[in-house]
């Protein structure tokens, strides 16, 4: 099979009435295109481990159980369609049409996979209102074929789910620590059970909420806000040794770019009529720029937000010392 990288996934898909374009906001922009679960289950090939040519567990595949694991672990719960984004498609042909120029080759001959899927399970019936913004549990997950070493034997699969929140004024993902499991590594589908309950049962909702709300109560002044901006571009530039005691943050610079736009112009989020911002707002603005992380980068920096904006809030709350706020 001959397999060509191309991000122009538009022109691939094998029927477009598959990818769902849609005009309301989604939990990742970044290079992606919405597709349903059944293009990922009748139109998609999948990958094999080159050495000894054992399949990889699909996208469908890890959807698909993801789906039957919330339907046991929530029965009396009707969740919504996975909303599924994907990106980084890689083309091939069937045998027969080897050598035949691209402009004539059939629908039928054409091959694809996308390198990387994400989706998110919204659970409709779990909902909170939180700073005055509707959020709604749900549950999901990444998988990056460019994390696996295709080229080798057959090894134990990477994937990576979380359980969390997602505002529903925004589609902007609410994830804490405990509720995101970085590296599952599983050998086959049926390892994934127990994998996604562990990560259930151990994640606590009513502390990540509590979290959440405690947000709102605190406040950057104008001049604190662009003191923390000004910070926040240098740590980019900070060598290791000298970055060893700062809070770490993942967002880079064009995000944080982001941040300031918005900061200025998000009616929902935006700075108020005094140029004050509370964290909350913050860390909504930090989560809607980071929905132009890449799929395989998406959710970690997702809760390294979450992370940060709550180091900045034991900050303010205890009056302690931060390089970000202070001089």
């Amino acid at each position: 099979m001959e397999l060509i990288a191309n991000n122009n996934i538009e022109q691939m898909v094998l029927n477009n009435s598959e990818v769902m374009n849609s005009n309301t906001s989604n939990f990742i922009e970044a290079n992606t295109e919405k597709v349903t679960l059944k293009h990922l289950k009748e139109k998609c090939t999948i990958p094999v481990f080159a050495k000894d040519n054992e399949t990889t567990i699909s996208h469908f595949q890890f959807i698909d159980e993801t789906l039957d694991v919330i339907k046991r672990q929530f029965p009396d719960v009707v969740a919504k369609e996975p909303e599924i984004r994907v990106s980084h498609v890689v083309k091939g042909r069937v045998p027969s049409a080897i050598g035949k120029p691209v402009k004539e080759l059939l629908e039928s001959e054409k091959t694809i996979y996308y390198e990387r899927c994400a989706f998110v399970v919204e659970l409709p019936q779990f909902k909170q209102l939180i700073n005055g913004n509707e959020l709604a549990l749900c549950v999901g997950g990444v998988r990056a074929y460019n994390q696996e070493n295709l080229y080798s034997k057959k090894s134990l699969e990477k994937f990576k789910m979380f359980i969390g929140y997602q505002n529903r004024i925004c589609t902007n993902l609410c994830i804490s620590t405990d509720g995101f499991s970085n590296e599952i590594k599983i050998g086959s589908i049926l390892d994934l059970n127990q994998n996604i309950i562990s990560l259930m049962d151990n994640y606590d909702r009513s502390s990540h909420l509590k979290s959440l709300e405690s947000m709102s109560k605190y406040n950057l002044s104008e001049n604190q806000f662009a003191h923390l901006i000004g910070k926040l571009r240098m740590f980019q530039h900070l060598d290791k040794l000298n970055r060893q005691d700062k809070y770490p943050i993942t967002l880079n610079d064009s995000q944080i770019n982001n941040v300031v736009k918005d900061y200025y112009n998000c009616q929902n989020f935006g700075r108020s009529d005094d140029g004050s911002i509370d964290l909350w707002n913050l860390y909504n603005l930090f989560t809607e720029a980071n929905k132009n992380s890449y799929i395989d980068s998406n959710f970690e920096r997702n809760v390294n937000c979450f992370e940060y904006v709550n180091h900045l809030v034991e900050t303010i709350k205890n009056d302690s010392i931060s390089w970000y706020l202070h001089n």
